[in-house]
């Protein structure tokens, strides 16, 4: 039996109860279905519950009242990206955004115009869709602002792309704009960037902060979304004033080697394999 048949990935429909069953979660503890988790007798059902990061885990903790005994935490991991040379932030400085619009394209897209009042050297990449999930009808809600997106000279709205294509673009990316209003459980599409050797510009919400373990450049969430947006501003234009520093150029090296290391499916397959062989040993 693979691995792959012993593991669930949030949605649980069918359990065989002659095998061991692992639950990997991704979403948060008031996700509808998440729900059947508050019964202990449910969660019997699992050898093992897997967390994505700290953040997450304590969050069910709080919420379910889960003992040690049923879970452990397992980072996300990415293939990392390749070494690679970017344009010169000096010439131009490139923005993206890459992940769905309900996680903070609606404060990105009036900032960066904003910031176009000040800064002629700035384009913004945006690579979001529900069509990642087959929800495109979705969409819909937030077509006014991909519309945004395709009247502004400075930004290419390309909706939904494949992963590979995203990767190539976070290669010529230096900054990820991401004014988060979304609880993250961990954030691949940060882990991704900060590979691709670009600066995160994150709130200090969720899991974020956890998941950048110090790179990036953090502000404080605020659920204003006047207030927030005035943060990220604030954020962004100290991330464009530095970018093309020595320092700043350092610090990606690091955090690369960390992303890189920390991150990647040869760290992470060796933990699962223990995980998995656990499980097997402990079933009758």
């Amino acid at each position: 039996m693979c691995i792959r048949d012993r593991i669930i990935c949030s949605r649980v429909r069918d359990i065989d109860p002659d095998r061991p069953t692992i639950l990997w979660l991704h979403d948060m503890f008031n996700d509808p279905e998440s729900q059947h988790l508050v019964d202990p007798e449910q969660r019997e059902r699992f050898d093992k519950l897997v967390f994505v990061s700290n953040f997450q885990k304590t969050q069910y903790e709080l919420a379910f009242g889960l003992k040690p005994s049923e879970y452990v935490i397992l980072k996300n991991c990415i293939e990392p990206i390749e070494a690679h040379v970017k344009p010169q932030p000096a010439d131009q400085i490139n923005l993206i955004y890459h992940t769905t619009p309900h996680r903070g394209l609606d404060i990105l897209v009036p900032v960066f115009i904003e910031l176009c009042n000040h800064y002629d050297n700035i384009t913004l990449d945006v690579y979001s869709s529900f069509n990642i999930y087959g929800w495109a009808q979705r969409d819909a809600d937030y077509e006014h602002l991909f519309e945004q997106c395709r009247d502004h000279p400075k930004i290419n709205y390309h909706g939904y792309q494949p992963n590979d294509v995203v990767r190539e673009a976070l290669k010529k990316a230096h900054i990820f704009a991401f004014p988060s209003i979304w609880a993250e459980t961990s954030c691949i599409a940060a882990m991704e960037a900060m590979s691709a050797r670009c600066v995160v510009v994150a709130p200090d919400y969720a899991a974020l902060p956890e998941t950048l373990a110090g790179f990036g450049i953090t502000y404080s969430m605020h659920e204003d979304v006047n207030v927030h947006a005035n943060m990220f501003i604030q954020a962004l234009n100290q991330t464009i004033q530095q970018i093309n520093t020595d320092e700043m150029d350092n610090r990606l090296d690091f955090q690369k080697a960390y992303a890189d290391g920390f991150y990647s499916w040869n760290s992470r397959v060796p933990q699962w394999q223990s995980l998995i062989n656990s499980v097997t040993v402990q079933a009758p």
